[in-house]
């Protein structure tokens, strides 16, 4: 999608509300920024989702950066004994009591970057991803605000706020891979998206896979 085509974010956001409500590009989307592990042979051992899981949502958060540009806002997680300890991940958390999981998803954007649910506007949801390492099937949803938001984080959650425009997201210059040596895989190619002094991959990195698969699906139908 070129720069011109997200020149209007009010536009955007109507385009992306009628796309998130009919078919999505699903695993085809994620998989194009999953692991190795995740494809072929193994595929089934990943995706497997234990009975007992657990419920999270988190939430794409766009909105004009200072200079006018569609942005998403990244947090980075403090360092403590977590399985997301000091990764980059989008604002979010687990489920809680009766609440519905796009109520979830804008209570922890709240409670993690200070940003009111009622600054926003709902667009959707993508499709759902299960997390091995936290056992957890994260829903993601898109959400936003005609004005750069006050961001307040959570000291105890949110170690860094990240603000990237989708265009360099969408940028196939800043998209690569490393091989890491995993104990029941061993080396595993691990695609990601480069920011400054940073990467995104894992989950967080095939939530963004598949929206950014909408947008093009988005800009080929334009």
């Amino acid at each position: 999608m070129t720069p011109c085509r997200l020149a209007s974010l009010a536009l955007l956001a109507q385009r992306l509300s009628h796309a998130l409500g009919g078919p999505l590009p699903g695993r085809g989307g994620q998989e194009r920024m999953a692991p190795a592990p995740y494809r072929g042979s193994m595929e089934d051992r990943w995706q497997a989702i234990p009975e007992h899981h657990r419920e999270a949502a988190v939430l794409l958060l766009l909105y004009p950066d200072a200079t006018e540009k569609v942005a998403l806002a990244l947090i980075r997680r403090p360092n403590y004994s977590g399985p997301h300890a000091g990764q980059i991940g989008l604002p979010g958390g687990r489920r809680e009591g009766d609440e519905s999981l796009a109520q979830t998803a804008l209570r922890e954007t709240h409670e993690e970057l200070g940003v009111e649910p009622a600054q926003l506007t709902l667009l959707g949801a993508l499709s759902p991803l299960y997390v091995r390492a936290s056992n957890h099937l994260v829903y993601p949803f898109v959400a936003y605000t005609q004005a750069r938001p006050h961001f307040t984080p959570c000291e105890r959650e949110v170690a860094e706020v990240i603000e990237v425009r989708l265009t360099r997201l969408l940028d196939m210059r800043f998209r690569g891979f490393e091989v890491v040596r995993f104990d029941d895989f061993g080396r595993v190619r691990v695609p990601y998206f480069a920011l400054p002094g940073t990467r995104i991959w894992g989950a967080t990195g095939m939530i963004l896979g598949e929206f950014l698969a909408l947008l093009e699906q988005l800009d080929a139908a334009a």
